[in-house]
């Protein structure tokens, strides 16, 4: 059975490009089904609408509040009927009704080995702080900030010449490579989460 996949974009949609292009072999056994954003006008949407794939937008500012946009956004994700729901970019928290729906199936990306260097800032941060190795983290959303369950990880090697935009170039290239790689093992394996400890393979 093929994995049903509802990917969030804020912005360029890199992360959701590499899935599309993924999913286009029936082997992987995933198919990306809804893009969702928090914006209009972004190339994370329009790479979805030309490769046919239904979108929707909830801006938090057409909202009374934050906890409205947060179910609007879990009803309009729950719509699609996901196995998995993938922040690719998404520059959003998830509230506490998305997570109460989506718990344990919505999965994210970060820019560093959680860990070490939670946050925005990354790569900045693992460069400022002189590590000689940093990398990406997928992980299983929860209330915290980056605290989740971990998935998978990627070494990427910090060199003596880097500046942020070096690194987190090159960390982007392993994100990427990672998020294709783990997605498509949990679709074809499944996952499972015992206490601190995510593993793939039901």
């Amino acid at each position: 059975m093929t994995a049903r996949l509802v990917v969030l974009v804020s912005s360029a949609g890199t992360n959701l490009q590499a899935l599309l292009d993924a999913c286009a072999d029936p082997a992987y056994g995933a198919a990306v089904v809804a893009v969702g954003a928090d914006r209009h006008g972004i190339e994370g949407l329009a790479r979805a609408e030309r490769a046919g794939i239904p979108t929707f937008v909830a801006q938090v500012s057409d909202f009374s509040s934050r906890e409205h946009w947060d179910r609007a956004m879990a009803d309009k994700v729950a719509a699609f009927e996901p196995d998995l729901v993938i922040s690719a970019g998404f520059m959003k928290l998830a509230g506490a009704h998305f997570l109460e729906r989506f718990g344990g199936r919505y999965i994210n990306t970060h820019p560093a080995l959680l860990p070490s260097f939670p946050g925005m800032h990354g790569p900045r941060d693992a460069l400022e702080y002189g590590v000689k190795v940093t990398g990406c983290t997928l992980f299983v959303v929860d209330e915290g900030v980056d605290t989740g369950v971990i998935l998978a990880q990627s070494v990427v090697p910090v060199e003596d010449d880097d500046d942020v935009d070096a690194l987190h170039e090159r960390i982007k290239v392993a994100e990427r490579a990672m998020l294709v790689d783990t997605v498509g093992r949990m679709a074809r394996e499944g996952f499972r989460v015992e206490g601190r400890r995510g593993i793939l393979g039901a």
